[in-house]
């Protein structure tokens, strides 16, 4: 049965005179002996349908026609009586009928809500006055969410009644369920008038939520500007910790939810050890994982490092490893422009997640090459991106990167001819350590691998001169082709230092230069953020 639903069917005549307010077809009715008791689908009696609509002189008529005291109680089907559909209505000569009656203010239905907090719910003023005058209690919970009338007047911003209740000494501290008071649910809702009505009237500023979450730390997270700014012209701390779980301060909650209004307010207010502390955490993080550009780029204006402490909380060594692990490749140019530090796992991110682009621009930026240490984790990656090798090998091994790294069981039977045979291109293919003869012995027996009948013969003179050459260059040098072509030498000689006719050979696309590679970038990120 639908409890809410009102089926005209199943009201009684008496029901309908009461409801449509027709006070003399009432009279005949009752005259006749009809029954005041009738329920409907939804439990509703004639004196619940009067009282909802406001009929007045039907109401009194039913309860003077009834013989029981406690008629004036009758409850719907979900414990409704005809004081609560008064105040639901704002009928208030029914009200005070009901309340001159007897009708109890304080009766509760099944959801153990009482006459004044649906009057409060629906904006009625004058059934709250009324309530009140009879004794309806100011601080009475709502069961279903531990409201209080206050509670709910803050949450509809009725500036009217919160006045009229904290008048009548309602309990500006009270809590709900979650330890939230109503100045918390008027910054969590955006109620300014609430907002402020409850601040002048001295109730706590920084109160927190069981969860420590405090006024100021919602509205920021929420965007609320405006109470942000009120909160801390009353005395908000902007440097209390808002969270059980991890320490994180009203600023993060901004820089997070993409809330520059909220964060420019905050900036000049937090205390900067939050940036600083090993057991804090940089804003800069909360904006990185945010994934907004605009926050990211305020903090990192006003001084805040794009680098930062290492966050245990996220697991991130840095900010930009961050936004590789949070996929929020937007905010790496951004990083960059601010001078955040590259360092070799840098490089594995690129490869892990196909950032080929990031990769080649990191590498002209001196990005530190894959060492001993994080090499094993630099090959795991480097074996997944295999399929892609021309748009980001090349730039490896041109960096100065030791081929021979690669020459190992893993990398040598997961490579395709092409990628195998690249690799040994930059190498010195008759001079190769015991391990990787073996290596590649191994795996010629047990595949089709095919190496170039070039690989049988020493290589050429000129080929060795090359790897001497590139040797006795520095990684930084050999990073761009710029410098290469500053070398007082003919241009066939820069083009083959350079090892263009291998490229061509492998199929492998023209060279970016430093400046292209940050245009891709940049091109790379917008298309990410758009998606």
């Amino acid at each position: 049965m639908d409890f809410t639903e009102d089926y005209l069917d199943t009201c009684s005549a008496v029901g309908l005179a009461a409801r449509k307010g027709a006070t003399k077809c009432l009279q005949r009715l009752l005259k006749q002996g009809r029954s005041i008791d009738i329920r409907d689908n939804r439990g509703w009696m004639p004196i619940h349908e009067a009282a909802f609509h406001d009929s007045s002189e039907c109401l009194r008529l039913l309860i003077q026609t009834s013989d029981s005291p406690s008629y004036i109680k009758s409850e719907t089907f979900e414990g409704w009586t005809a004081l609560h559909l008064a105040a639901k209505g704002g009928s208030v000569k029914s009200a005070k009928i009901l309340l001159k009656a007897g009708a109890d203010p304080n009766q509760m239905t099944h959801q153990k809500t009482a006459a004044l907090f649906v009057a409060v719910e629906n904006g009625h003023v004058d059934v709250v006055k009324l309530l009140l005058s009879h004794g309806a209690n100011v601080n009475g919970f709502h069961s279903w969410s531990g409201w209080t009338a206050l509670h709910q007047a803050s949450f509809k911003e009725y500036t009217e009644i919160m006045k009229l209740l904290l008048e009548n000494e309602a309990d500006k501290e009270c809590q709900d369920d979650f330890g939230i008071t109503p100045l918390f649910i008027a910054a969590q809702y955006g109620r300014v008038g609430s907002l402020r009505i409850l601040a002048s009237e001295g109730a706590t500023i920084n109160c927190q939520a069981k969860d420590k979450a405090t006024p100021l730390f919602i509205a920021s997270q929420e965007g609320y500007d405006q109470c942000v700014e009120l909160l801390l012209s009353k005395g908000a701390n902007p440097n209390l910790c808002c969270n059980e779980e991890a320490w994180q301060l009203p600023i993060h909650a901004a820089a997070q939810m993409g809330k520059s209004k909220v964060l420019d307010l905050l900036i000049p207010v937090t205390d900067r050890i939050c940036e600083r502390a090993d057991d804090k955490v940089s804003p800069v993080y909360s904006a990185v994982y945010g994934g907004y550009k605009d926050c990211l780029e305020m903090l990192l204006k006003e001084g805040y490092s794009p680098d930062a402490q290492p966050c245990s909380f996220f697991e991130c060594s840095s900010p930009m490893s961050m936004a590789f692990q949070a996929q929020n490749f937007g905010m790496v140019p951004v990083l960059l422009k601010y001078g955040a530090t590259l360092t070799e796992s840098h490089l594995q991110y690129c490869l892990k997640y196909e950032k080929f682009s990031l990769f080649r621009y990191f590498l002209n930026k001196g990005c530190p090459l894959p060492s001993e240490g994080h090499f094993p984790e630099f090959l795991q990656c480097a074996i997944q991106a295999q399929q892609k090798y021309k748009e980001w090998l090349p730039y490896l091994l041109l960096a100065g990167f030791n081929p021979l790294n690669l020459l190992c069981k893993s990398w040598v039977c997961s490579s395709t001819d092409d990628i195998l045979n690249f690799t040994l291109e930059f190498t010195n293919w008759k001079i190769l350590s015991p391990a990787v003869e073996q290596t590649l012995s191994s795996h010629a027996e047990s595949s089709s691998w095919v190496p170039p009948k070039y690989f049988a013969s020493l290589p050429s003179l000129a080929h060795l001169c090359r790897l001497e050459i590139r040797s006795h260059l520095k990684s930084e040098c050999l990073r761009s082709g710029f410098y290469i072509y500053q070398l007082l030498l003919p241009d066939c000689l820069h083009h083959f230092l350079l090892y263009n006719e291998t490229l061509r050979r492998y199929g492998v696309p023209e060279l970016l230069d430093n400046q292209e590679c940050m245009q891709t970038v940049d091109s790379s990120s917008e298309d990410t953020a758009s998606t």
